[in-house]
């Protein structure tokens, strides 16, 4: 009843945001129930291996659970106020919250087990039937089993980033870090220095002989030990960089005697590198190995499997819906600055062109950071 009382008080983006989990939470179910169906009718060996292809879609929903929470006191403070007024402390607000986007995943989810026990009954075609498991019994114990990891999972998610210290009113966030000491920019320059160098020794000519080469899955052929590691060492490292690079371009909006416009623009990409650094980084990785795989399947037909294809598009769009998120928590957590801003005689037009300018600055890391990431995956995907 209590989540029922607090759905009457959805705006539009709450709303969008309990349909975006509730789907998400549905197309992974999908992937888990289609495992089981699988499962049912093959050698165990093979569906394990495709029990485990469900973890990327899984951890995707729960990073989106994760960022959608972290966003939430931010977006709308008047929601925890009352919670507050109400009698709720900051860990009953996280329950709730919790258990909010687990009602949604488990709603998601009950739609997909639905329709799987629909096609299992003497609905589904010839194409389905090893899909769902058609004429084999099914143990009652396993969809539910399975199902259960995505509320939890998504839940466990939202729990663990809402913030505790910034719940009640009146609270403010925590000063976050502008500037990246010594040991936060040698760990990813040396992983990407690392990675580039074991992915060149494992691109050298004659490496094909040593030892075996390693199968990738979804059809993307074989490449070495070497190259893989080495591009896994490069991406991570990538992805750790983001945020310096986009306070370092903040900060080149802001060199020397910079306008009004380009003061604003990166005295605020430089606060905010910190926080916006991890989706982009997210976001930057996904698009990056996706559109190196969709590459490599272009150049050889009949290599592309459906499966994995659907699954990156949902990484994708939880990685992008995350970026989006993050940026209205920033948007908001500024209300005041802005507001401020106004009184002070700021035209709006000067306002909205900082914004249009640190989105350009944003932009370009990403395209930085998931180009190289990109180039060096297709560099291993031969």
């Amino acid at each position: 009843m209590l989540y029922l009382r607090l759905a009457r008080g959805y705006r539009i983006g709450d709303l969008g945001r309990w349909l975006l989990t509730a789907t998400a939470a549905a197309a992974v179910a999908a992937f888990l129930l289609r495992a089981l169906g699988r499962a049912l009718s093959e050698p165990a060996g093979v569906s394990v291996e495709r029990l485990f292809w469900c973890l990327p879609p899984l951890a995707a929903v729960g990073w989106f659970a994760a960022v959608a929470a972290r966003a939430l006191p931010a977006a709308r403070p008047e929601r925890i106020t009352g919670l507050t007024a109400a009698g709720a402390g900051p860990t009953s607000i996280r329950t709730l919250i919790a258990g909010e986007t687990a009602l949604a995943c488990a709603l998601g989810s009950g739609l997909t087990l639905l329709a799987f026990l629909v096609l299992r009954n003497d609905v589904a075609g010839a194409s389905l039937a090893p899909e769902v498991g058609l004429g084999v019994p099914l143990p009652v114990s396993a969809p539910i089993t399975l199902l259960l990891l995505v509320p939890l999972v998504a839940g466990g998610s939202a729990a663990a980033a809402f913030p505790l210290t910034d719940a009640l009113p009146g609270r403010s966030e925590l000063p976050h870090r502008n500037g990246f000491g010594a040991l936060r920019l040698a760990l990813p320059t040396g992983l990407v220095l690392v990675g580039l160098s074991l992915e060149l020794y494992g691109l050298r000519p004659g490496a094909d002989q040593d030892g075996r080469p390693i199968g990738l899955p979804a059809g993307l052929g074989a490449t070495s030990d070497a190259a893989l590691v080495g591009w896994t060492f490069a991406a991570l490292g990538l992805a750790l960089l983001t945020a310096p690079l986009l306070a370092w371009g903040g900060r080149l909006l802001a060199l020397g005697r910079p306008t009004p416009l380009r003061l604003l623009a990166g005295r605020g990409l430089t606060a905010e590198a910190d926080r916006l650094g991890t989706p982009l980084a997210v976001l930057a990785l996904a698009l990056a190995t996706v559109l190196t795989a969709i590459r490599y399947w272009a150049h050889r037909s009949g290599t592309v499997e459906a499966v994995p294809a659907v699954e990156a598009t949902l990484i994708v769009c939880c990685a992008a819906a995350s970026v989006l998120i993050r940026a209205a928590h920033i948007r908001s957590s500024r209300r005041e600055v802005t507001a401020a801003l106004v009184q002070l005689g700021t035209a709006p037009r000067l306002l909205l062109g900082a914004a249009v300018l640190r989105t350009a600055a944003a932009g370009t890391v990403l395209l930085v950071s998931g180009g190289l990431t990109a180039a060096l995956a297709a560099g291993v995907l031969r």
